[in-house]
């Protein structure tokens, strides 16, 4: 009884998540062009919101508060405590909202600006997700993937939650 209510609230958390970072920072306004054009080819996006506790680990295991306008690299962890949550854009603007005590991996992420070839792979270990798929679904659906611990999930929408509880 209690999943029927919880799954579709948390969807719709989700959901308003996503569309209030959406709203603070509107694609081509100075602020996210000025984040979008001071990337180097090796990050691979930036903090767009935080709500609450939301850490982030870089591949040599330093951990920091996320803060709006953090960089996000190729391979980094997103971790988010109860009653947190947080949204990241990536460079071909795919958007990731991660939802409360998750754990999310960046594990792959490359992608070229003039031809908009890249690939991504992420792994949700724990908790939950709402993708916005950007250029690199767009142009190349079968190069995006999720990988949970009982699945990996290729992607044929562009828009799409996923959750897992974290146990094999």
């Amino acid at each position: 009884m209690h999943k029927k209510f919880l799954l579709p609230l948390l969807g719709c958390a989700l959901f308003g998540a996503a569309a209030i970072s959406q709203a603070q920072t509107a694609p081509g306004t100075p602020a996210a062009t000025a984040t979008a054009t001071a990337a180097p080819e090796r990050q691979a996006g930036f903090v767009k919101s935080v709500r609450g506790d939301v850490k982030l680990l870089s591949a040599a295991a330093t951990a920091r508060n996320a803060v709006p306008g953090d960089a996000l690299a190729s391979v980094d962890r997103i971790v988010t405590g109860p009653d947190s949550s947080a949204s990241v854009v990536l460079r071909d603007d795919t958007t990731l909202v991660v939802g409360p005590s998750s754990r999310l991996d960046l594990k792959q992420f490359h992608f070229d600006a003039t031809t908009h070839e890249g690939g991504l792979l992420v792994s949700l270990l724990r908790g939950s997700m709402r993708m916005i798929t950007g250029l690199i679904g767009k142009t190349n659906p079968d190069a995006v993937r999720v990988e949970t611990q009982t699945a990996t999930i290729g992607i044929r929408g562009t828009d799409f939650i996923v959750q897992t509880d974290g146990q094999p």
